[in-house]
């Protein structure tokens, strides 16, 4: 019976790269190999996975699972980017598991803008825990798709550095979320989200996820601050304080209904709900 790598021959050959996610050690071994010694230039190899098991040089370190296989193939090809592996224009297959188990799907992408999102800048080097960032991003996308009560809203929601978010902002009501112990990922607590995002003021959420506060007034310093012309106070609000603190912002615009996040003071991702 002919193995995966006899059927992958095709689609590989002519190549820039070849991505493979989380690939059992016997799988990543007998592909190099195969590739290795076909007696053709062989493309650039990369592992992408959670943990380097299988001592793969290059390497692309996947921090959350990824439920959507769209997310979790950006995020690769943005890693290879980084790493100088992968350039625009580059024909990239992506060997990945869409159902649970071994390797079972193969995908070719060419490289462009439509592949590039920002999803790894996002996600790399945050301060809060990744699992975290994702749940606040489900959210605002989830929020952006449905609305409050059909209507468009906008929210901020400051993930990270919450101590920090705190000494630079100020309430403008009185917090629900005072001494409790609820987290973002508790769908209970996302339908509660949901509801004060009608609201003014930002969220602030902690590292690990537990919610620190509702409506909060954010009062950084916005010198610098590089966000794109036409977005409004809130934007501005989000890119500042992830300026001035280790903070990642995630804001939806109530005017347009597009899913932003900055960090650093910077742009970083821009997600349009409806099509995620």
């Amino acid at each position: 019976m002919a193995s995966l790598t006899d059927h992958l021959a095709e689609l590989v050959e002519d190549a820039d790269a070849v991505l493979l996610f989380s690939p059992t050690a016997s799988f990543h071994d007998r592909f190099v190999a195969e590739e290795a010694g076909d007696g053709r230039d062989a493309p650039e190899i990369v592992v992408v996975a959670p943990d380097n098991d299988v001592d793969a040089d290059p390497f692309v370190e996947l921090p959350i699972p990824f439920r959507d296989v769209r997310d979790r193939i950006r995020f690769g090809i943005e890693g290879a980017m980084e790493s100088d592996l992968v350039t625009e224009g580059d024909e990239v297959v992506c060997v990945v598991s869409v159902f649970e188990g071994e390797s079972d799907a193969v995908i070719r992408v060419t490289v462009d803008e439509t592949v590039h999102t920002g999803i790894y800048d996002l996600f790399v080097e945050s301060r809060a825990d990744p699992g975290v960032i994702r749940d606040v991003l489900e959210v605002a996308i989830e929020l952006g798709k449905k609305g409050q009560k059909g209507k468009p809203v906008g929210a901020l929601f400051v993930v990270g550095d919450a101590g920090k978010v705190m000494n630079k902002s100020r309430s403008l009501s009185y917090n629900p979320f005072e001494k409790s112990h609820v987290h973002v990922g508790d769908p209970i607590v996302n339908v509660m989200l949901k509801e004060f995002s009608r609201l003014d003021g930002a969220f602030v959420i902690s590292d690990s996820g537990k919610i620190v506060s509702a409506y909060r007034y954010l009062e950084p310093a916005a010198e610098g601050v590089d966000i794109p012309k036409g977005l409004g106070a809130r934007h501005m609000a989000g890119g500042a304080i992830t300026q001035d603190t280790n903070a990642t912002a995630i804001v939806l615009s109530e005017s347009d209904g597009l899913v932003r996040a900055f960090k650093g003071g910077r742009l970083v991702l821009e997600v349009d709900p409806e099509e995620y």
